[in-house]
């Protein structure tokens, strides 16, 4: 398998990047002080920004899975939710 160039690197690379990012594009348009072009804007870049975040999501969990169970992971069980999620 070739090895993806520094420019290539996965989602889950970022994930921390774009989280941060729709964090920031939500408190904008929260605070109204966009106009509609603007927040249409910003709303179109937090969809992409939220689909990179859960695709990197998804990567992460099938590579514990992998490392957990690397001869059966569609075997492991999914994670379970502590309760606490704050």
């Amino acid at each position: 398998m070739p090895k993806k160039s520094p420019n290539e690197a996965s989602p889950v690379a970022h994930f921390e990047q774009s989280l941060d990012e729709l964090e920031q594009l939500v408190e904008k348009m929260e605070a109204g002080d966009l106009s509609l072009e603007q927040s249409l804007t910003a709303y179109e870049r937090g969809v992409g920004l939220y689909r990179q975040c859960q695709q990197a999501l998804e990567q992460a969990e099938l590579r514990v899975r992998l490392l957990t169970d690397p001869a059966q992971p569609d075997k492991s069980e999914p994670f379970e939710s502590s309760g606490d999620d704050n």
